[in-house]
């Protein structure tokens, strides 16, 4: 791994706030609230809709800095690459904001940190399937995968999926086959959402040599592939509702209705993969869905929601 690729660069003096910022960038802070929300549609579920707000916000607090941990360490290993892309050649270590050692000790920190707060306040196995969740996205997804297969977001989504079984286990000290189809549900659902975006900036990736999908079998190949995870997600999201029994009327209802548009957005790309606005639509509609999903599973888990129900029914 090279140092930063241009050896002009220096590391900037900077106001205590600018560093603070730089930081905080190094932990790419839009993707963290969309992991902690299927954190919690876990920790709804699991609890039957009665989570305690503390083990709440400790779950939350230590699902948080091993997710930043993780950004921050990606960013380390993928300075290169960043350097490289015009789009995040001003990212903090790209940029000669925070040097590379340096954002090592924070990662370091930060995993601590998560390490200890939930073997405290939660327990070991929450604790431990973080730390898996760092080593997988950092190890099996931007070491060996990233930059040499075109399936590392397929197998890498793992770890994205990871956090459903942090907040499974936070509540319940186990794990059941409800949590591993929510694992799965967050599984089946990156393949397409990281392949929309990938079909949105395909030439960056082209010219840093990254064998993303579209980069290497074209748009139309990858457009069919996010077809058929499509297919396969939206059925698997209502198995929570039949044979499990796990959620009620309110989240099968939403998962249908949320799927049916899933399905929708993922023809419409099907039939022009290689224009941008379809992409850019099922990126963005990827993420509402797993937002909307996730708060349909945290209503319908609450003993309000259900009280309601049987007062209709009646």
């Amino acid at each position: 791994m090279q140092e930063i690729l241009n050896p002009s660069i220096e590391s900037k003096h900077q106001s205590f706030l600018q560093v603070i910022q730089s930081y905080y960038q190094l932990t790419k802070p839009r993707i963290i609230p969309l992991l902690l929300i299927t954190t919690a549609a876990a920790m709804w579920l699991a609890s039957d809709g009665n989570t305690d707000p503390v083990l709440f916000l400790v779950t939350v607090i230590g699902g948080m800095l091993a997710a930043a941990s993780a950004q921050t360490m990606n960013c380390i290993y993928d300075r290169d690459i960043d350097y490289a892309m015009e789009r995040t050649r001003n990212r903090p270590i790209p940029s000669g904001r925070v040097k590379p050692l340096h954002a090592g000790i924070f990662a370091t920190v930060l995993a601590a940190l998560s390490f200890t707060i939930l073997t405290v306040f939660t327990n070991l196995l929450a604790a431990l399937l973080a730390m898996a969740g760092i080593g997988f996205y950092m190890w099996i997804y931007t070491h060996l995968l990233k930059r040499h297969t075109p399936q590392n977001i397929v197998i890498g989504g793992a770890a994205g999926a990871i956090p459903v079984l942090v907040g499974w286990a936070a509540v319940t000290n186990s794990l059941s086959l409800e949590a591993w189809i929510l694992f799965t549900i967050v599984f089946l659902w990156t393949p397409p959402h990281f392949w929309a975006l990938s079909l949105m900036i395909k030439d960056d990736y082209a010219k840093v040599g990254i064998p993303m999908l579209p980069v290497v079998v074209g748009e139309a190949a990858t457009a069919k592939q996010i077809w058929i995870y499509t297919l396969l997600l939206v059925p698997t999201t209502l198995l929570l509702v039949y044979p499990l029994g796990a959620a009620g009327i309110v989240y099968a209802i939403s998962a249908s209705g949320l799927g049916g548009l899933f399905i929708y957005e993922a023809w419409k790309l099907l039939q022009a993969p290689t224009e941008k606005t379809p992409a850019k639509s099922m990126f963005k509609y990827s993420i509402l869905y797993m937002m909307l999903l996730c708060t349909a599973i945290v209503i319908d888990s609450l003993p309000q929601t259900q009280s309601a129900i049987a007062l209709l029914i009646k």
